[in-house]
Order: C-alpha cells, then sequence, then structure tokens
C-alpha cells in the first residue's frame, strides 16, 4: 500500500486526507501540531451549508474528527524538515520521529507575519537567509545567529553548528522552552536592529549591546510550507509555493494545497486545492 504524509491539519489538508483515504489504496498519515491560522478566526459564516457561524477552533475539531472517523492517521508533532532517501522518496523529519513516504503534501499554510527588526529584509540574500541546509556552507567558521525560540529554530542551529564557527540562538525577547546544548550561545534580548554594510556585521539589542556576526537565520515559530519547499530545490514564486493545475510542484513526488500556494486565503478555496491535490496523487501513485 501507498503512503502518503500530509503535513498541516487545516482545510486543505483535511479535504486532501479525506480523498485519499477514501481510494481505499493509500496509507494516509496527517502530520500536524497546531490549528494554523483557523485557531484566530472567532467567526466563520461565509462557507456553504452553515446555518450559523462556527469559530475556527469548532470547524478545525470538525473536519479532524470527520478524517480520523475515515481511518486517517494523526501525528501531533512538529515538521522540522524535508528530504529524500537514497531512492529519492521523500523523508520527513519532526522533533521526534523521521517518517518516510511515496508522496507529500505540504498545506501548513502560509506565514502570516515577520519580524520589524530593522534593517532585517534590507540584508536578505546579503546575510539574511532562510535556510541553514541551504547557505550553511557560506558561514564555514564564521560566527552566525538564528532567529527563533523553538524546536525550528534548534534544528537549524545544530545544522549550522556543523560547520560556523559560533551560534547564537536570538529569542527577540520571548522565553526559550527547550533544551539548547552548551555550544549554542542564547539571548533572550529585543532585537533593535541588524546592521552592516554590504552584508550582515552586526545586530544591536535593547540595551544597547552590540552582537558581531556575519549572517542571521531566521527560523520563527515552527516552518512552514514554503520553509520547507525552499530546503528541498521546490519552486518558489513571490513567495508562494509554484504549483501546476494539478497542485504539483516542479518535485513529482511532492504537492501543495491552500494559503501556501497564494490566491485567495479563504477556507472555501483551500477545501478545494486539498481535493484537486488529493485525486492528483491518487493518479500519480497509480503511475
Amino acid at each position: 500500500m501507498k503512503k502518503v504524509i500530509v503535513i498541516g491539519s487545516g482545510p486543505a489538508g483535511i479535504s486532501a486526507s479525506l480523498y485519499l483515504q477514501r481510494s481505499g489504496k493509500i496509507n494516509v498519515t496527517v502530520i500536524s501540531k497546531g490549528m494554523g491560522a483557523l485557531e484566530k478566526a472567532e467567526k466563520i459564516e461565509n462557507f456553504y451549508g452553515f446555518e450559523t457561524a462556527l469559530t475556527g477552533a469548532e470547524l478545525h475539531r470538525r473536519g479532524v474528527k470527520g478524517a480520523k472517523n475515515l481511518g486517517v492517521e494523526f501525528v501531533e508533532e512538529q515538521v522540522v524538515s524535508l528530504d529524500f532517501d537514497e531512492n529519492f522518496k521523500p523523508v520527513i523529519e519532526t522533533d521526534k520521529n523521521s517518517y518516510h513516504a511515496d508522496a507529500v503534501l505540504l498545506a501548513m499554510g502560509a506565514a502570516r507575519r515577520s519580524p520589524n527588526i530593522q534593517g532585517l529584509k534590507d540584508f536578505e540574500g546579503k546575510g539574511v537567509s532562510y535556510c541553514a541546509v541551504c547557505d550553511a556552507f557560506f558561514y564555514r567558521n564564521k560566527d552566525v545567529a538564528v532567529l527563533g525560540n523553538g524546536e525550528y529554530a534548534l534544528h537549524e542551529a545544530l545544522i549550522l553548528a556543523e560547520t560556523s564557527k559560533s551560534v547564537t540562538m536570538l529569542s527577540n525577547g520571548f522565553d526559550i522552552n527547550i533544551d539548547i546544548p552548551e555550544n549554542i550561545r542564547v539571548i533572550t534580548k529585543k532585537i533593535i536592529s541588524v546592521n552592516g554594510e554590504n552584508t550582515v556585521q552586526s545586530v544591536t539589542f535593547d540595551d544597547g549591546e552590540i552582537l558581531d556576526i556575519s549572517g542571521i537565520f531566521v527560523a520563527l515559530g515552527v516552518a512552514g510550507s514554503t520553509d520547507l519547499a525552499r530546503k528541498t530545490g521546490i519552486e518558489i514564486s513571490d513567495n508562494r509555493i509554484a504549483v501546476n493545475e494539478d497542485m504539483q510542484t516542479n518535485i513529482e513526488c511532492i504537492f501543495a494545497a491552500g494559503d501556501c500556494t497564494g490566491g485567495v486565503m479563504q477556507v472555501s478555496k483551500a477545501v478545494a486545492d486539498g481535493a484537486k491535490a488529493a485525486l492528483a496523487m491518487i493518479r500519480y501513485l497509480k503511475k
């Protein structure tokens, strides 16, 4: 039996899991930690069939329950990496386990926030990076920092620690509630600015302290769909995952659906994307 992993339990991911599971020939696992954008939706009432408004949390609960009733397996873990094995089959790394699949659907939504730090966007591609796997090579034996305070940030920091001179995690004022190895320094102070001339040279904190670094890697919150895509060579266009008419990326075993593919960020669009992607994945796996 073929194995599909759906990353994300929002409307796109759940919609896809229903179609995939009902095919009867696919083992479906949804990996997710949290409900994403639905958590912030106080009321949803512009959706077909709703007599009264639902909260985003209630809609998520109902969606997950329906998928579980069909036999979809759910894993509550944080995805930190997407890679491939020697046969070019997808391998998903979480904060706890590794999972192998025949195809993957990216349905983790789209990032809706970025830190308001002076100079951060100005130095993108000039010392500000969003992918440790992609760019660690350029920072060998240099001092670097990772902006973030969770498992995703730690994952990026551990990659950089293998080749960089030093790695500092910057939480930008937020608490860090995970265990950090001794070889990774932690600074929890709020960041005022990222500084440099042609490239990043330092960051300044709210107490006036300056940390000299050659690069800063942004890994806020949990890894989103576009974060995972960047690390695997999946094409990105206007900060959205590029897909064809079947919701398939330029890597044929990887599909994407929902907000991460752009367009109208609505539940109805995400549900349709999930269904479309699932039907295309079923056809792909039959090949």
